[in-house]
């Protein structure tokens, strides 16, 4: 008898934990529409994420944004990871894919396999996509090359910086990705939908 009181009280605190996440998550946004200014990482608070919203399909985001060349888009996959991936042109984006494959596809075919069935793009607190058409033209570059993936060692995020900062440090998960690029753009980061 004791199992279903625990499954009760574990529903209990799961329910609160997704409320406190979805308020945290509208604060952020109220927050956002009242700077005039772009908020830098001088803006933050001490010990304050870089990362001010992220993406999420649970979650409802308000902001939608063009997409622009060179910007860096992700989805979800089995509500855990995200997966990402350089936006090139109108329909493009180039992804590194787990057989290793750096490859193009549609905004359809990035979220087909994939739990994720939005795509986000990451921007400034003034919805203004992070991109740098340099990085695009080296995801070009690199279409139907082959690399060793590693899930963790040479990843999707990893082909992502490698095109930012080519021979720069490695990083292996979405929010190593998020911390270098928060740096190199000296701007908070709000993972925002897609208008694609």
């Amino acid at each position: 008898m004791p199992l279903p009181l625990l499954w009760i009280g574990a529903a209990a605190v799961s329910a609160l934990a997704v409320k406190g996440l979805s308020d945290d998550r509208k604060s952020q946004q109220s927050k956002r529409g009242r700077y005039r200014k772009v908020q830098t990482l001088s803006d933050l608070e001490r010990h304050e994420s870089p990362i001010a919203i992220y993406p999420s399909d649970m979650m409802s985001t308000e902001q939608l944004v063009r997409p622009a060349v060179g910007a860096i888009v992700c989805c979800g996959i089995g509500g855990v990871l995200d997966h990402t991936g350089i936006w090139v042109d109108d329909n493009t984006i180039v992804e590194l894919d787990g057989e290793g494959l750096i490859k193009p596809i549609s905004v359809n075919r990035f979220t087909k396999e994939r739990s994720g069935k939005q795509i986000f793009m990451a921007c400034d607190s003034n919805a203004k996509p992070l991109a740098c058409e340099k990085a695009a033209q080296r995801a070009l570059e690199q279409i139907f090359q082959l690399r060793d993936y590693h899930v963790i060692d040479n990843n999707c995020h990893q082909f992502v910086w490698q095109c930012f900062k080519l021979g720069d440090e490695n990083v292996t998960t979405f929010k190593d990705l998020n911390i270098n690029l928060s740096k190199m753009f000296n701007r908070k980061i709000y993972w925002d939908l897609c208008d694609c």
